[in-house]
């Protein structure tokens, strides 16, 4: 369910209607079947379906697939905080190659999978597959700190944040096969992070589509404290650079964490943009603090909302028994894609996903509120953050679970979005600040 300022939805409307001037490869085509079929994902192929990552998460902490079964396994793994580790130097050091993995998610080759990735535009869900990179990174970190010698992992490993995904191409053809590969790059003391790659096939050979790094937390068996996880021993150049690159992104995400805008003041650069905007938006006629007119071409940032409400049910749990993460990414997309698509009046493409931060976890049972918001647009592109926050009806208490944020592009000049109050035009700023760091101005 969505709501919003009536004005926009015809507008929404409008842009989701059949468009003819869609890219031509976006459209399904029996003849691209056959060069979309990837000869490594052929049937019997032992490389893991992606369709059986969630099923081996299952296996390697004793969750089910039963309800009532679930629940009595997660209870039971209090036991295993025995096998937990007292100190990082008590675990063996693993190489970037032990956690690497490949996983078919075979479109072209088994037609049968496309109708749960398939949007009535033909084209691929990208929700969808952020629930797929959301469940290799969990599995990509398992494989890590695997113990041979345990039956099941005492570690409840759980995604504490997106630091990045960058597109490296807007088209995901429905009828073409695509591979995931994804391996550990840097390990502190109890995070992982995990960075993998999206390819597809097509025309003979397979192309790049997105790049993501993915932040991993390892909790004790009962997910209440922190626990250790296996070092990591770079092996050659290139993966010593990968390991810097994490120390790297470590330092970023510290700093940007000290300098929000929720914790110190803006920028003298940035206050002057905050006073430009309010000038252009006083009346000239009447030249008062508060007499406030929108500028020609734009929209008054408090209409550029849509929110939505999900009751999480106990089928989209994780093998925790919390809301899966990737559910919750899905969701949010979908609601960011609609905001972007009635603002711009057309159907964006996605540029990429920034800094989505698990601030705690979803309660089965819990009603979800999202609320997405147009914060930053500049040329084609539009900038979307969507806050999520989970509501007690008993308490009447309001508690964030996650931020999102999406930049997107159109195929044409998009009008801008004006704050009116102050929180606004820090949530201005904010968006301003995701989009340089995305789009590297």
């Amino acid at each position: 369910m969505f709501r919003r300022s009536w004005p926009w939805f015809s507008r929404l409307m409008s842009c989701l209607r059949p468009c003819a001037s869609l890219p031509s490869g976006r459209l399904l085509c029996t003849a691209a079947t056959k060069e979309g079929s990837a000869p490594d994902m052929a049937e019997g192929n032992p490389l893991l379906h992606v369709s059986n990552v969630r099923n081996r998460l299952r296996e390697i902490v004793g969750a089910s697939t039963n309800w009532s079964d679930h629940r009595r396994a997660m209870s039971e793994r209090a036991s295993l905080s025995s096998e937990l580790a007292r100190s990082q130097s008590d675990l063996p050091a693993r190489r970037m190659k032990d956690s690497l993995l490949e996983v078919h998610l075979p479109l072209g080759s088994q037609p049968q999978l496309r109708e749960k990735y398939l949007t009535f535009h033909n084209s691929v869900r990208f929700g969808r597959i952020l629930e797929d990179l959301d469940s290799l990174a969990v599995l990509i970190s398992y494989s890590h700190t695997c113990n041979p010698a345990l039956k099941r992992s005492p570690l409840s490993i759980v995604t504490a944040l997106v630091d990045k995904i960058d597109m490296r191409q807007q088209v995901i053809y429905p009828d073409c096969d695509i591979k995931f590969t994804g391996h550990v790059t840097w390990v502190g003391k109890t995070s992982i992070e995990a960075k993998m790659h999206m390819t597809q096939y097509r025309n003979g050979a397979y192309s790049p589509v997105l790049d993501a790094t993915f932040v991993m937390v390892a909790r004790d068996p009962e997910n209440k404290r922190a626990a250790f996880v296996n070092p990591l021993k770079p092996d050659g150049p290139e993966e010593e650079e990968l390991f810097r690159q994490g120390e790297a992104n470590k330092s970023r995400r510290v700093e940007l964490s000290t300098s929000s805008l929720l914790k110190v003041a803006p920028t003298a650069e940035e206050r002057n943009v905050v006073h430009a905007l309010f000038l252009n938006t006083l009346d000239a006629k009447t030249v008062s603090f508060r007499g406030r007119v929108l500028p020609p071409d734009s929209v008054w940032m408090e209409d550029a909302k849509v929110k939505g409400l999900e009751i999480c049910h106990p089928q989209e749990r994780n093998i925790f028994n919390r809301i899966f993460g990737g559910f919750l990414m899905r969701k949010a997309y979908e609601l960011a894609w609609a905001n972007a698509s009635a603002f711009g009046g057309c159907r964006p493409a996605l540029v990429a996903v920034d800094d989505i931060l698990f601030q705690k976890p979803v309660e089965i049972g819990s009603l979800l509120l999202l609320s997405s918001q147009v914060c930053y647009t500049q040329d084609n592109y539009i900038q979307v953050r969507v806050h999520s926050e989970v509501f007690e009806p008993l308490s009447r208490q309001h508690n964030t679970t996650n931020v999102f944020h999406f930049t997107f592009v159109s195929d044409r000049r998009v009008v801008d979005v004006v704050p009116r109050t102050y929180g606004e035009a820090m949530l201005y700023l904010d968006g301003k600040r995701h989009f340089n760091h995305t789009v590297a101005l």
